[in-house]
């Protein structure tokens, strides 16, 4: 009877007890047709049913048996057959121990359940972040606010980056390697930061902080053995907590007028200062020249007057002439006003008035050579007029 008989469970003429079907019936019939397949009879009729299909009944049973558990004997060999990949370590466990890491390429281990493997990833950089999650807008307050060396508070969000160097001492050695690195880098900022001004950590020591932050993370983390190397420890975000951001500001553009007037100040005293000493100097150096024409003027003046005096000795009379002749040349330099002599002379004399003018004008050192125009130009004057000018100048002095 087919299982979708539409008579199945029905009470018909046919068989009025008619029931559920009988599995033995199916399992014997099933029986059959596998015997009649493979060339066997069925001989125990409906009896029969405790016979059923096995192996050694059939022609070359046993070869048949060998060859199936060969070929399941070989393809449970190949499964130990693995590749690693560059890059990438294989480890090795036999009953749960670890027993080897394997480098890049084909590689075997016995199969399941006698040992297996693990395919690790060492150079996969992989990130951790701390005082944040994906974006710095979400922060993680019990991670990012720390306490300085001055007793502010600051909020810090960074990012640490690491690679694999020991697979072994990373899957075997910490539980949790990943939250390992996360505590661990957060211990390490906590006491870096603890450590300085809160100024010198918001600005100017970012670098260097970062710097320290990695080195104490690798001392701590080979100290766990965990086999991993920092790579990169980098500060993404670095404020005042939200609360106070605005009391904050206040004080960062009083530090910012602070620093221009400070510069400012500078500025002016680079300018000021400078001039001032050039003044100085200016006025050092003309002194110093200044006394230096003095005392030369002063040996100048002397050796003239002990050269004048040796000539005196010499000849006094001609000497005080000249000393006069040279006295009223000098004198008479300076003034506008011509005297001339009527006594004796001529009335009608010619005098250059125009030139006499331009000789007084121009300076002492050049009168010998202008006054040799007028004398030119008194060409008429006689012998007469000369001696009688002669003859006053000589009456005037004692």
């Amino acid at each position: 009877m087919a299982w979708n008989d539409p008579q199945w469970g029905n009470n018909g003429n046919r068989n009025k007890n008619s029931g559920p079907p009988d599995l033995d019936e199916i399992w014997r019939r099933i029986n059959q047709r596998l015997n009649g397949l493979f060339g066997k009879k069925d001989t125990g009729g409906g009896s029969g049913g405790g016979e059923g299909f096995s192996p050694e009944g059939l022609p070359g049973g046993g070869n048949l048996v060998g060859l199936l558990i060969g070929v399941l004997a070989l393809v449970w060999v190949a499964s130990g057959f693995y590749i690693v990949d560059t890059g990438q370590r294989g480890v090795v466990l036999r009953f749960g121990q670890y027993v080897e890491t394997t480098e890049p390429g084909p590689r075997w281990h016995l199969p399941w359940p006698v040992e297996s493997r693990e395919i690790v990833n060492v150079d996969q950089v992989r990130t951790v972040e701390i005082g944040y999650r994906s974006d710095v807008k979400s922060k993680v307050l019990r991670e990012s606010l720390m306490l300085t060396d001055d007793e502010n508070i600051i909020d810090l969000q960074f990012a640490v980056q690491y690679i694999l160097k020991d697979p072994k001492d990373f899957l075997f050695v910490n539980r949790g390697p990943e939250e390992t690195v996360l505590q661990v880098a957060e211990t390490a900022m906590r006491e870096i930061v603890g450590k300085n001004k809160m100024d010198f950590v918001l600005y100017e020591g970012r670098a260097e902080i970062a710097a320290s932050a990695k080195i104490l993370l690798q001392q701590i983390l080979d100290r766990y053995n965990t086999g991993i190397s920092i790579s990169q420890v980098t500060l993404q975000n670095i404020q005042p907590p939200e609360q106070v951001q605005a009391a904050f500001d206040d004080a960062v553009k009083a530090g910012q007028d602070r620093e221009r007037l400070k510069n400012e100040a500078e500025a002016y005293f680079n300018d000021v200062v400078p001039r001032a000493r050039g003044l100085a100097s200016r006025l050092t150096e003309e002194a110093e020249g200044y006394k230096l024409s003095v005392i030369a003027n002063a040996e100048g003046e002397a050796s003239r007057f002990a050269q004048i005096f040796t000539e005196y000795q010499k000849a006094p009379q001609v000497t005080r002439q000249r000393m006069y002749l040279d006295t009223m040349q000098a004198v008479m330099n300076n003034t506008s006003k011509i005297l001339v002599d009527q006594k004796g002379g001529n009335s009608l004399l010619y005098l250059p008035l125009d030139k006499l003018q331009q000789t007084v004008s121009q300076p002492y050192s050049s009168g010998p050579d202008v006054q040799s125009a007028p004398a030119s130009a008194a060409t008429p004057l006689d012998a007469r007029t000369r001696d009688a000018l002669r003859n006053r100048d000589r009456e005037a002095r004692p």
